[in-house]
């Protein structure tokens, strides 16, 4: 079961973000492991996941597996846009060895509660008995899941062990925090609340560059380290933020590009001095 503090990882890009950059997935899982964080979540939002091919995704989770094993955990998200791609994928990652997989809803189009429901459980089973977690996000896929549906897919799917919830604000997230699952808090700014109130830890943006600000944070989890991590947090999204994140990575020696995929864009020449000139101050 994941537990602590997990990064939400960056994926490595090359090519001007059109391919991966396998060789720079060791150093980077090396970098947050020794940052002190208890696990990462690869291929999520801050990963670019949703933009990747399915080939690109399968071989990516693989590089994240093989680069963690034996340092820390890997989750594995493997939300997509159907639910056979979702299911699919969430079986590779099994057999790749992940130690759990997450999936968020389908964007676009307008779900009621049973399609939902049959969306996830094929997921679940497609995956167990890997711990699995539903990836809640209504600012990205547009709808909240409904508290009902997560009850009865925790009745119908044996390996359901929690959610990750990124909304906000922590009103939000409170009705998630049902017994017998586990939620990791998204939002850095609730992790504070949300760990007093239950919560089995938190999956970070932030901890993708600043793992050891994160990992302190889980660890003592007061509101003045909250506080710090929503001022690193806010001062990262003025900017795109996973190139953002990656030029940070790039300041600190790990050998990785700051190309993102398109329709994401890297920095212009201008942000990336003031974002330097920031890190270098700060």
């Amino acid at each position: 079961m994941l537990r602590g503090a997990l990064a939400a990882a960056v994926t490595p890009l090359a090519d001007g973000g059109e391919a991966l950059d396998a060789d720079a997935v060791e150093p980077y899982v090396g970098f947050l492991a020794a940052g002190g964080v208890e696990g990462l979540l690869a291929l999520g939002t801050t990963g670019e996941g949703i933009l990747l091919r399915g080939d690109e995704r399968r071989r990516a989770a693989e590089l994240f597996v093989a680069a963690a094993r034996g340092r820390i955990q890997v989750a594995v998200h493997c939300g997509a846009q159907t639910t056979g791609e979702t299911a699919a994928l969430a079986a590779h990652a099994a057999e790749a060895g992940a130690d759990a997989v997450a999936v968020i809803g389908p964007p676009y189009y307008a779900l009621d509660e049973r399609s939902l429901l049959e969306h996830f459980a094929e997921a679940a089973r497609a995956c167990a008995p890997l711990p699995f977690y539903l990836y809640e996000f209504r600012a990205r896929t547009g709808y909240a899941l409904p508290v009902p549906l997560v009850r009865r897919l925790a009745r119908d799917a044996p390996n359901l062990a929690g959610l990750k919830v990124s909304d906000k604000p922590f009103a939000d997230v409170e009705p998630y925090l049902l017994d017998g699952l586990d939620v990791f808090i998204g939002a850095e700014e609730l992790a504070a609340t949300g760990l007093a109130r239950g919560a089995a830890g938190v999956v970070s943006a932030l901890a993708a560059a600043f793992p050891e600000e994160v990992a302190a944070l889980v660890r003592e989890p007061t509101e003045e380290r909250a506080g710090r991590i929503g001022e690193l947090r806010s001062r990262l999204e003025r900017q795109p933020f996973q190139a953002a994140l990656k030029l940070v990575l790039q300041a600190k020696g790990v050998p990785i590009h700051d190309d993102v995929r398109r329709p994401l864009r890297r920095l212009t020449k201008r942000e990336r001095e003031e974002l330097l000139a920031w890190l270098a101050s700060s």
